[in-house]
Order: structure tokens, then sequence, then C-alpha cells
């Protein structure tokens, strides 16, 4: 019996919390997803590496983009700001995966058009239970532009 094909996209990850990026990429080697996790530090790095600027210049076009509020030189909320405006990247799926449980948060980045709001959990395997069901929901479940 064949596999289905499931397109495997890439995922841009922008957080800064090296705990929170190494339980990301465990979450993506426990459960075997076959996309590929790109990492960057801070909303200024996202944008360059959305934008394919700098070092980023061979930057694949992310399919997902999973984006902390809290970053150091440009914040998520900017970030989802210009990525929503702009054209050439609105398309791109954002989920805010953050500490933060702040009603305003959650407002703000809904009405700055963010995908999706999830707080993170801070036990390790609920945390990778939200990683394995975004990716299940975004590539398997959602149609993405291509």
């Amino acid at each position: 019996m064949t596999e289905s094909f499931v397109d495997v996209i890439d995922v841009l990850l922008v957080e800064d919390d090296p705990g929170d990026v190494l339980m990301t990429r465990e979450a993506f080697e426990h459960h075997k997803l076959r996309n590929k996790l790109h990492v960057v530090a801070d909303g200024v790095e996202a944008l360059q590496f959305l934008r394919r600027e700098g070092e980023h210049a061979d930057a694949p076009r992310p399919g997902l983009v999973l984006l902390d509020l809290n970053l150091p030189r440009k914040d998520g909320r900017e970030v989802l700001a210009e990525i929503k405006s702009d054209e050439s990247l609105r398309s791109i799926p954002v989920v805010v995966l953050t500490t933060s449980e702040a009603e305003e948060d959650i407002l703000r980045s809904y009405s700055l058009h963010a995908n999706a709001y999830i707080t993170k959990p801070v036990d390790f395997d609920r945390f990778i239970e939200v990683i394995r069901q975004i990716d299940d929901f975004f590539v398997t479940v959602v149609k993405l532009p291509r």
C-alpha cells in the first residue's frame, strides 16, 4: 500500500528562548515531522528571512510562521503587522505561539490578522503535543497557498 503524499513545508520559528527552540526541535523530531524547521531569534531577522535579505538571500518561503510575541530588536506584534501589511507575505499563515495569556495580546494579534493564537504550555509533553497539533492542522488539514 502506498503512503499518501503530504506536502513538506518550511516552517519558520521566530523564538528567542533557546529552551523553547529546543523543545520545538524535539517536537518535530519526536513526531517525525517531515517539515523543515528554520529558526531566527528576533523580529528583525524574521523579516530578513521572509524578505530573503542579507544572509537569508537563499531562504525558502515558509508555508507557516510560528511567532513569539516577546522578541528582541522588533517584537512579534510589529513583525505580525509587517507580514500582514506586505502583499507578498500576507498569505503566509502566522501562528502566535507565546507565553502571554493577556487578553490585550490575544485581541491585538487577531486584529493584526494572526491565523491562530496559542499560549505555550509549560509542561514539556503538552508543549510537544501542541506543536504536533499545529503541524497536523496546518499541514494535513488546512489547504495552504503555494
